[in-house]
């Protein structure tokens, strides 16, 4: 009987012990009260979309932090950088009003650093913000000032505060990516690694303006809000592709050094990305560490590959880099160079040598020793080829995009074994996961309104063409008969016929006999129809009375007439 009853008591036990002890919930912590790891309680925002309590980094390692309650995604923690033993360590809020928060050992991991003499309470808002605040409402202490890798809607950046990456997505310590402000009220991306710092957002080479920013407001703030808006006071701005009233968003700074802005898809349940600041990620500072190459694969955001002849530093993390296999020679004539093709590694050039040949290029970097390999690329604006011998191989990418090479200083005995290796740093085109298109023609159906509207169209058409035609014959028509108006109109007016050139050159049969000149010019002999035409010009009462000085005018201006222009 107690044979039997020992494995029902073993399986009884290992029940109980295999699910998690549930957490109790609490709107607000009061001056005097704890939080411990073997008792877990929560804080719980009035909406239920934030919960704060300890939080699980890893084997017996916690950290006090805030999360969204349904995913449980971290948005702050406090000790981020030194998690607390998962036994005898408690957050407690002190009856000075400051919030401990200590290790099995009783040894002050984190605090607040505040005092109140009279009540405080520890609340987490519908905002996500951790409040401590005295029963006047005061503010004594926030979140929302201390932030980590993340921004919540309404949370502010400052001048005094900034985000720091993670190491990893498993590891929560700080990692080597910050975003700030700068002295010149820039908003900036730094990379701050073990070795070496430098910012790689905006474009380090552009100046502010033409990074479409202002240095002239240096309030230094930066805001977003619920919509999906991001205002900043350099004037950065952006709006996330799916702008409008979201269930939750988060603008978190990865720890691949990329800051992207989060949506909680709720039929999915998940995190979509709706913007992020770089596109190209092996853009980014300390992608892969030193002496190694960032490159596109399908399939996967980026890939990181030592360069041929050097080896991982550390094989789990590539933040360290790779090191060379090799002794480095300093003399000339016992190395050679290996080409990378539409490779970059950015800065860290010992010298810029501006329209160099390429055997002037290799002399440079073999005359010097830390020369670990040299840029050689055309400047399309002076036209020059360009020199850059580089001391140091860090930013290494390997892109389509970028037309420069990188020359790699090898040993000349193992040159041979390392040329294999660069074959995989080769761009390829492969056919994998292409489709091939459907090329058969298939004839749309014939919609009705539309033939009758090109129907229409085309009638519209036809008879405009008529019109003009009609016009045009008129007008031609009116120009011919112009003359014969012009006549009567001179007729009606003087009261005579005034002739033309071609009707004096008839009646005179080509001006060919002069009889005589006066004083309005030479007198040629006319044929009959001249004096026809004196008999319709003179008025017979003009004849009756001899008033010959008045019949000559009138047959002098009806002769008048202009010369027919030469040639």
């Amino acid at each position: 009987m107690k044979s039997m009853a020992s494995p029902v008591l073993y399986l009884i036990l290992s029940l109980a012990f295999s699910f998690p002890l549930s957490s109790s919930t609490l709107d607000a912590m009061s001056k005097g009260t704890s939080f411990s790891i073997e008792k877990p309680e929560v804080l719980i925002s009035p909406n239920g979309v934030f919960s704060a309590g300890f939080y699980s980094v890893g084997d017996n390692a916690f950290c006090f932090a805030i999360w969204f309650s349904n995913s449980r995604t971290v948005v702050w923690m406090a000790n981020v950088d030194q998690p607390v033993n998962g036994k005898r360590s408690k957050l407690s809020l002190q009856k000075n009003g400051n919030i401990l928060l200590t290790d099995a050992g009783k040894f002050t991991v984190w605090a607040t650093n505040t005092v109140s003499l009279s009540s405080v309470q520890l609340s987490l808002y519908n905002t996500g913000n951790l409040v401590l605040c005295n029963l006047e409402g005061v503010i004594l202490w926030e979140s929302f000032d201390f932030p980590t890798d993340t921004l919540l809607p309404q949370q502010p950046l400052t001048r005094n505060t900034k985000l720091v990456s993670s190491r990893s997505h498993t590891n929560y310590s700080s990692g080597f990516y910050e975003l700030f402000y700068d002295n010149d009220n820039l908003l900036r991306l730094l990379f701050n690694g073990p070795d070496v710092s430098s910012i790689y957002w905006p474009d380090p080479w552009l100046v502010s303006w033409e990074a479409g920013r202002t240095s002239y407001n240096n309030s230094r703030i930066a805001v977003l809000n619920s919509l999906g808006n991001f205002s900043s006071s350099d004037d950065f701005n952006f709006m996330s592709n799916d702008y409008g009233a979201m269930v939750h968003r988060r603008l978190t700074l990865g720890y691949d050094g990329n800051i992207q802005l989060y949506s909680w898809e709720e039929e999915r349940q998940t995190w979509v990305v709706s913007w992020q600041a770089i596109q190209r990620p092996c853009t980014i500072h300390g992608a892969c560490g030193a002496n190694s190459l960032c490159s596109y694969v399908i399939g996967s955001s980026r890939k990181c590959s030592c360069l041929p002849g050097y080896k991982m530093k550390n094989s789990t993390d590539w933040s360290y880099g790779c090191e060379p296999e090799f002794d480095i020679s300093c003399n000339k004539n016992e190395s050679d160079f290996l080409l990378l093709s539409h490779a970059d590694f950015y800065g860290y050039d010992f010298g810029f040598f501006p329209n160099c040949t390429f055997d002037q290029c290799i002399n440079v970097c073999l005359q010097a020793c830390d020369c670990k390999a040299f840029q050689y690329n055309f400047h399309n604006d002076t036209g020059y080829w360009n020199c850059y011998p580089k001391t140091l191989l860090l930013n290494g990418y390997h892109s389509s995009y970028f037309t420069g090479d990188i020359y790699l200083k090898l040993p000349k005995s193992k040159y041979d074994s390392f040329v294999n290796h660069a074959e995989q740093f080769r761009l390829v085109c492969s056919n994998e996961g292409t489709i091939e298109l459907a090329r058969t023609y298939v004839k749309s159906r014939v919609n009705g309104t539309v033939k009758f509207m090109l129907w229409f169209a085309c009638g519209v058409g036809g008879l405009e063409v008529i019109c003009i035609f009609v016009v045009w014959c008129l007008l031609i028509r009116t120009r011919k008969s112009s003359g014969a108006d012009k006549q009567g109109y001179v007729i009606a007016a003087t009261g005579f016929k005034k002739f033309t050139y071609a009707e004096l050159k008839r009646a005179t049969k080509g001006f060919t006999e002069e009889i005589g000149r006066g004083a309005w010019g030479a007198v040629y002999k006319g044929n009959g129809e001249v004096v026809n035409w004196i008999e319709d010009i003179i008025d017979p009462t003009m004849v009756a009375r001899c008033d010959i000085g008045k019949m000559e005018i009138l047959v002098q201006m009806a002769l008048q007439t202009h010369h027919e222009p030469s040639g």
